[in-house]
């Protein structure tokens, strides 16, 4: 159980996944402390959120300030071509009925490009009826703004994956903006090789001299939401590409002490410690 977090200034962290659910702020000495949520099966998302403000001591210390992070289907768009009067056709023409979500989005200068999500309506009003100072973000923007800057080390071209919650997110930069981004449905290790080769052929990179970035919660021994072992998907692709690499959180970020959090996903530890 972490130390309970005390009414203060520092904003309260709402990480809400397509099964999980987790709470996070800093406390006055700037430590982050962490609460996963139990979730129920069957259930609502923002039924379970609204059981959690009724049990949760972690939840209860909060002062009137969140951020809601959510991990859901995100549309990315050109700043150029944004345009919001057209946003809600653009976005059920990607993802079908949107009818149950309020759409929201984040900028993203380095990118140039605009990522357009939803949040569930009900969820939101639990949130609205506990906070009066809302920030939303979507749960993988601060991956591909700290990855977009990785991607500047070294000649090779770069290809990232991110796992979570049996979902992989592949992306690529040219310069300063998107060469490529999709999100995969994985199920199996063949899934996640398949995927990734696919776009691998696509991006015609190079097999000995192009690099594969791999990281997330397939690469965690404390993960339960992992669909095989590292060993397995790396000796897949290996078969076909020289150079796979493991994004070792710790190292990326220096030794920081929000690494070390058990069960915190790598997107969360992320906003930590790079910010938004």
């Amino acid at each position: 159980m972490p130390e309970k977090a005390r009414k203060n200034n520092h904003r309260m962290t709402i990480r809400v996944g397509r099964g999980t659910l987790s709470f996070s702020t800093i406390n006055d000495e700037g430590e982050v402390l962490f609460e996963p949520y139990v979730v129920k099966s069957g259930v609502s998302m923002a039924a379970n959120l609204r059981e959690a403000f009724k049990t949760s001591d972690f939840l209860s210390q909060a002062s009137g300030k969140a951020r809601l992070m959510i991990d859901g289907n995100v549309l990315l768009t050109p700043v150029d071509m944004y345009n919001e009067e057209n946003l809600t056709s653009y976005y059920e023409y990607a993802f079908s009925d949107c009818q149950s979500l309020a759409l929201y989005n984040n900028v993203l200068p380095e990118l140039n490009a605009v990522a357009v999500f939803g949040v569930n309506k009900d969820l939101r009003l639990v949130i609205d009826d506990h906070f009066s100072d809302v920030n939303t973000i979507c749960a993988v923007s601060p991956v591909w703004r700290h990855l977009h800057q990785r991607s500047y080390t070294g000649p090779n071209q770069k290809l990232f994956a991110y796992f979570h919650e049996h979902r992989m997110e592949v992306f690529s930069f040219q310069q300063n903006r998107f060469k490529f981004a999709n999100s995969f449905d994985i199920k199996h290790t063949r899934d996640a090789a398949f995927f990734l080769l696919y776009v691998w052929r696509q991006l015609q990179m190079h097999p000995r001299r192009d690099e594969l970035h791999l990281v997330g919660d397939l690469f965690k021994g404390d993960s339960s939401t992992a669909i095989a072992t590292q060993e397995e998907v790396l000796n897949e692709l290996k078969k076909f590409l020289q150079k796979v690499y493991v994004i070792n959180p710790t190292a990326d970020f220096n030794r920081a002490p929000v690494t070390e959090i058990k069960g915190m996903p790598y997107d969360l530890q992320t906003l930590f410690v790079k910010g938004r």
